[in-house]
């Protein structure tokens, strides 16, 4: 873990957790973990201006960038157009609202 790619990195950073438990011997962690599995490590490239993006909404929300790219990405593979995604949206927030 680098400081460059965890902002909350400075904090933790000298904690010693030699003492610490797998996730598998906590259950409440258990839980969590089996709860918001079938997700894969991958690797990609995506360009800076698109990750900014991603980035900045994230921040504006107070979300996490990677949900957001995952949420797009699934969008897009279920063949919703950005304007179905808006409609969505709209409707989420007037019916809440």
């Amino acid at each position: 873990m680098s400081n460059n790619s965890d902002p909350l990195f400075d904090r933790y950073s000298n904690m010693d957790f030699s003492d610490a438990k797998p996730v598998a011997a906590v259950p409440a962690l258990a839980r969590l973990q089996a709860e918001h599995g079938g997700k894969s490590r991958v690797t990609m490239r995506l360009d800076n201006d698109v990750l900014a993006i991603f980035k900045a909404r994230a921040e504006m929300t107070g979300g996490n960038y990677q949900t957001l790219i995952n949420q797009a990405l699934r969008d897009s593979a279920q063949g919703m157009t950005l304007a179905e995604v808006v409609r969505t949206a709209i409707r989420q927030e007037l019916h809440t609202g």
